[in-house]
């Protein structure tokens, strides 16, 4: 047996249902493309004004002077106290760059200040300058306002003590 092929023709439904979906993604397409072009002039718009902006600010760096805006980013030195505070933290995690740069701040700021030159001493100690630890431990002793400060100060007394004989002074 010899099988027949039947070509089915579209009804009219079908076909006018075809036509309908076409002119579905048609429409869909225009709005798809007006959405796009929408969007394009968007962005070019925007983009238009950032510049404007740009120009802008530029005209007033020119009319500004520079001292106004180094004001604001300038260092302020926190005091010895808070100095010796950060110092210890850094100290604790044993970060001994960072401390020793915070004990030296407050070293700097203001000399005569005890705790300063204690955290000098116990940094350092710990990277292994032995006379400066000795000078640092040695000028906070000095620095101590009383008898009663110094009693509590044992312990920078037995590194100085300690510290004399390792380096033979």
């Amino acid at each position: 047996m010899s099988k027949v092929h039947v070509a089915l023709q579209p009804t009219a439904t079908e076909h006018a249902l075809t036509r309908l979906a076409a002119r579905r993604k048609i429409e869909f397409m225009h709005r798809l493309l007006k959405l796009g072009l929408a969007a394009a002039l968007w962005i070019a718009l925007a983009g238009f004004a950032v510049h404007a902006q740009d120009k802008d600010k530029d005209k007033k760096e020119e009319e500004s002077p520079a001292p106004e805006t180094w004001d604001r980013w300038k260092y302020v030195n926190p005091g010895p106290a808070k100095s010796v505070e950060i110092g210890n933290f850094y100290l604790k995690k044993g970060k001994l760059k960072a401390a020793l740069s915070r004990f030296e701040e407050a070293s700097q700021t203001n000399p005569h200040y005890a705790p300063a030159q204690l955290g000098l001493g116990k940094v350092y100690e710990r990277m292994g300058h032995k006379q400066k630890a000795l000078d640092a431990y040695q000028h906070y002793l000095d620095e101590l306002p009383s008898a009663k400060d110094a009693e509590d100060a044992k312990d920078a007394q037995s590194a100085v003590a300690r510290l004399k004989r390792e380096t033979g002074r």
